[in-house]
């Protein structure tokens, strides 16, 4: 299978808390990699979908909610290299802005309830046992291939890093990340910020693609109350960063780890003179989900 090729610069931030903690930021732009299959969903998907491709399997299935950044890069990723695409949407039947687009790219939807949707496996069995040329791809695209992927982003990288940190929501982007550290045998240390509250469940889906205890840090107090909840200074933060340098963030993912960033700085959590690279993800489209509040917050 033919993929396109990665446009995901590295570019360096400018503000004056960096000068003064003797600090150079950086940040890897995965969000310009495609306009839909963008940051770390290319990422997971890329070997999922070789692998699909190499035993004539053309239809993904996959899961996420009624924003989910993952449904709306399979959906675009599906039409363009050739494979029809169903999602397994959690909750009521709704026509989100994510959603018509993943509509658009010709993505079947299925909605189910949320209890239903805790048994992934029961649900794909019970929908798609008789095709033979459907493939699973879990939630978030979440597993092995995921892994293999993210861990291309660091052989990407065109100038040595002391930090790199990456915001987690099941831990596949993290893993990459840790094993392409240890692939290339790199002086870096990941840092992961959890967006979800109670994360500890994180340190075990990473550990489980390693044979031993893997090194990283996991800061924990960047969640700012759950996953997909904010707060006035997340929203602040966001828009300002935004406003002087015309780089966009999302509430759910990149503004949170983003916010890491900067408050750690504000800590003198790192030694003068080291280097920091910020993974941009992708997600943008998450913006849509929250124009109530994001609105609200440029009034004020």
């Amino acid at each position: 299978m033919k993929v396109f090729d990665i446009n995901s610069p590295e570019e360096e931030l400018f503000d004056p808390l960096f000068k003064e903690k003797n600090l150079r930021v950086f940040i890897k732009r995965d969000d310009m990699i495609h306009p839909f299959i963008s940051g770390n969903k290319w990422r997971k998907l890329k070997y999922n979908l070789i692998e699909a491709k190499s035993v004539n399997k053309n239809h993904i299935v996959t899961f996420g909610g009624c924003w989910s950044n993952h449904l709306l890069a399979t959906a675009c990723a599906a039409a363009r290299f050739g494979f029809k695409s169903t999602a397994f949407v959690r909750g009521e039947d709704i026509n989100t802005d994510s959603l018509l687009f993943c509509r658009l790219f010709g993505m079947k939807l299925i909605f189910v309830d949320r209890t239903a949707y805790r048994d992934k496996p029961a649900l794909f069995a019970t929908h798609f046992s008789d095709d033979p040329e459907a493939v699973f791809v879990d939630e978030g695209g979440a597993g092995e291939n995921a892994v293999k992927g993210c861990a291309e982003i660091i052989t990407e990288l065109k100038r040595p890093f002391d930090h790199i940190f990456c915001a987690a929501g099941t831990g596949a982007t993290s893993a990459g990340l840790i094993r392409g550290i240890g692939m290339n045998q790199l002086n870096m240390t990941c840092h992961v910020i959890p967006v979800l509250k109670g994360a500890d469940f994180l340190k075990d889906n990473i550990k489980q693609y390693f044979l031993t205890e893997p090194d990283y840090e996991f800061h924990e107090s960047y969640h700012f109350g759950g996953y997909a909840k904010t707060t006035l200074s997340l929203f602040e933060f966001i828009n300002h960063f935004s406003a002087s340098t015309g780089i966009l963030l999302d509430p759910i993912y990149t503004g949170k780890m983003m916010y890491a960033v900067y408050d750690l700085i504000r800590k003198d959590y790192f030694d003068r003179g080291a280097t920091v690279l910020a993974l941009h993800t992708g997600g943008l489209f998450g913006l849509l989900g929250m124009k109530e509040q994001i609105s609200a917050s440029l009034l004020d």
